[in-house]
């Protein structure tokens, strides 16, 4: 199922616009997360609430100081089926959930939270998660 693409934009632009490159094809997937040496923030949006209101608003707050990953990518689940049935292929011991927040480096899972670890927390506490998994595997600054 895909949604429409004019509902989805402003969720979209909630992670492009701090950053976020969307990958829309599995060949985009594959070139970003087979990187070497680099660690890549993966985030698989959605249009549930909880990506809205703990999610994404977790993700921005996590990249506003100290380390951060090399790249920052998302797929939209429901929109860019294939691309986001690839990047769930590297998510090995995961089943698929949306949203998705996974760090990867030389296209090995580092990290993640699934949906369950999002549902029941606030962004704040979503946040210092991913900046506790940042100041262990990252070495890049914030912009």
């Amino acid at each position: 199922m895909r949604y429409d693409p004019q509902l989805v934009q402003p969720m979209r632009a909630e992670l492009t616009r701090v950053g976020f490159t969307e990958l829309l094809t599995p060949e985009q997937v594959d070139e970003v997360l087979a990187a070497k040496d680099e660690t890549v923030l993966l985030v698989v949006n959605s249009v549930c609430g909880c990506a809205a209101g703990k999610a994404r608003p977790g993700v921005h707050l996590a990249l506003q100081q100290g380390p951060r990953p090399d790249k920052l990518v998302t797929v939209f689940a429901g929109m860019e089926l294939e691309a986001t049935q690839r990047a769930r292929e590297y998510f090995e011991g995961y089943p698929s959930s949306s949203p998705q927040i996974a760090l990867l480096k030389n296209g090995r899972l580092l990290h993640m939270l699934e949906r369950k670890d999002i549902e029941g927390r606030d962004a704040p506490e979503i946040a210092r998660d991913l900046m506790g998994t940042f100041e262990t595997f990252c070495d890049g600054q914030p912009a």
